[in-house]
């Protein structure tokens, strides 16, 4: 069937009801829901029962970058910087440090297995040398698993961030294959202007939407979330522009974002939520439908050799030698090797070759998809098992008490207190979001002309108002007087 105008709004609506319903089940079996949105779109696709011709490798990375966007960002709003704080150093050298060992590891073992160039094998290392957090927590999630000490937010960290590195990587290799005559040395240039640019472009962007976001006047609360996206894809799209890692600068402002006050923050953080669902499922179904099952067939020999190694030697090796000056259990460092799915990023850079018309493409495509499916497969579905096997697993149980006790602890209701707002309050005329409240407090109603009021961020304090303040002790207390008075 060949998608056209008529049909296409059709088709894609019956694919995205069926992966929604069909990825409940997914559960059971501890299998990631978006590993199961790739087999819809293989078997919607020209090999299977659907019989979809769908080839464009041009709208297919478009929609990847796309997809992407939302996804890392999203990532990003949910980190939370007190979690991961901790463990900043152990994360940004496995997203960095870990990422570039497992490329150049997995590399040199596809050089000498196979008669690809040296290029060409790092090439594939880099591609597929990033991991994928949706595929990872889903699975944790259904199995009701929780993890002990940091490895948590030490995983989410690490695969929020490391796909940036593993695009850079891949750029320049592909650089290198295309300009044989070239020098790895010429590509460190490139390596550091992505890194460097793109992650200060990202603090300033961050920077820069926080004060849009909380300035401007738009009216309407659901235009708050589009506004965000307009400011994520300019973040993207300026700083390629610039010779920077969009990549890695949407991700580092969406960081930035998610731990500032910001009008309407909770609208945002759920609409971008359900928009990260949403493109990770288009991604796969485009993934599952330009991929052809029986071109893959003829590479399950090298591809599962390449899947193993890198499972057991290449991503342990990045992972050791990565967190080498760090304290940490044995058996915490062999999780955090084993939980190294792979998921789309690797299947979207696989693209860029094809696109660049390199003599190899399609066999590293098919080669880099079937390790991304294979990983999952193999790792994915005993997640749980080897976390109780090494004795860093804990009853969900415990992770739900902790987790409303902490979520309990964030709602101020210890210590209350009525402000009257003075014509000479420094308040007088201010937005909420704009006078620097503390973590453990809020404004639960303000109490205006006799009549009360549900305030959020952008509301305006005025005058006379009466302010109910909540907060976990006095000392929070006495810190919104400040606040409201300095």
């Amino acid at each position: 069937m060949n998608i056209t105008i008529e049909n296409i709004v059709l088709i894609g609506s019956l694919l995205l009801f069926i992966s929604i319903v069909v990825g409940k089940t997914s559960y059971k079996f501890g299998v990631p829901t978006l590993l199961l949105f790739l087999g819809i779109g293989m078997a919607a696709g020209s090999d299977g029962i659907g019989g979809i011709i769908f080839d464009d490798m041009e709208i297919a990375q478009f929609i990847g970058i796309v997809s992407l966007n939302f996804i890392l960002f999203s990532g990003g709003l949910d980190t939370h910087w007190s979690s991961v704080k901790p463990i900043l150093k152990q994360g940004l050298l496995l997203s960095t440090l870990g990422v570039l060992l497992t490329a150049v590891t997995l590399g040199l073992f596809v050089f000498y297995l196979t008669d690809f160039t040296i290029y060409e094998s790092l090439l594939l290392g880099s591609i597929v040398s990033s991991t994928d957090a949706a595929a990872v927590f889903s699975i944790l999630r259904s199995k009701s698993l929780a993890l002990k000490t940091n490895l948590r937010p030490t995983l989410e960290l690490e695969s929020g961030s490391n796909d940036p590195m593993a695009y850079v990587l891949t750029i320049a290799f592909l650089t290198l294959v295309i300009n044989q005559d070239q020098g790895i040395l010429s590509v460190i240039p490139l390596l550091l202007r992505q890194m460097i640019v793109g992650g200060v472009a990202g603090f300033v962007f961050g920077k820069l939407s926080k004060l849009i976001i909380n300035k401007i006047e738009l009216g309407f609360e659901g235009l708050y979330p589009v506004l965000v996206i307009a400011l994520m894809f300019i973040t993207f799209s300026a700083t390629e522009s610039i010779g920077g890692n969009g990549f890695l600068a949407i991700y580092i402002c969406s960081v930035y974002l998610g731990n500032q006050d910001l009008i309407h923050k909770q609208t945002i953080l759920k609409m971008f939520d359900g928009l990260a669902w949403l493109m990770q499922i288009v991604l796969f179904l485009t993934l599952g439908l330009l991929v052809f099952p029986t071109q893959i067939v003829p590479f399950f020999g090298i591809g599962i050799v390449v899947s193993l190694f890198l499972i057991f030697i290449a991503r342990p090796v990045g992972v050791f030698l990565s967190l080498a000056f760090f304290k940490m259990k044995l058996k915490r460092r062999f999780y955090i090797s084993w939980v190294g799915l792979r998921g789309a990023a690797p299947i979207v850079f696989a693209t860029y070759p094809l696109l660049a018309g390199i003599e190899k493409a399609s066999i590293i495509f098919n080669i880099v998809f079937f390790v991304s499916v294979t990983s999952v497969l193999i790792q994915g579905t005993t997640l749980g098992i080897v976390a109780k096997w090494l004795g860093v697993a804990l009853p969900e149980s415990k992770e739900t008490n902790t987790d409303v006790a902490r979520f309990i602890s964030e709602i101020p209701k210890t210590a209350m207190k009525e402000i009257v707002i003075t014509p000479r309050c420094y308040a007088v005329d201010k937005k909420i979001v704009e006078l620097g409240f503390p973590k453990t407090a809020i404004i639960a109603m303000i109490k205006r002309n006799n009549k009360y009021l549900t305030p959020n961020g952008s509301t305006v304090i005025n005058k006379n108002d009466t302010l109910v303040v909540l907060s976990e002790n006095e000392a929070g207390i006495e810190e919104v007087e400040v606040c409201l008075n300095r």
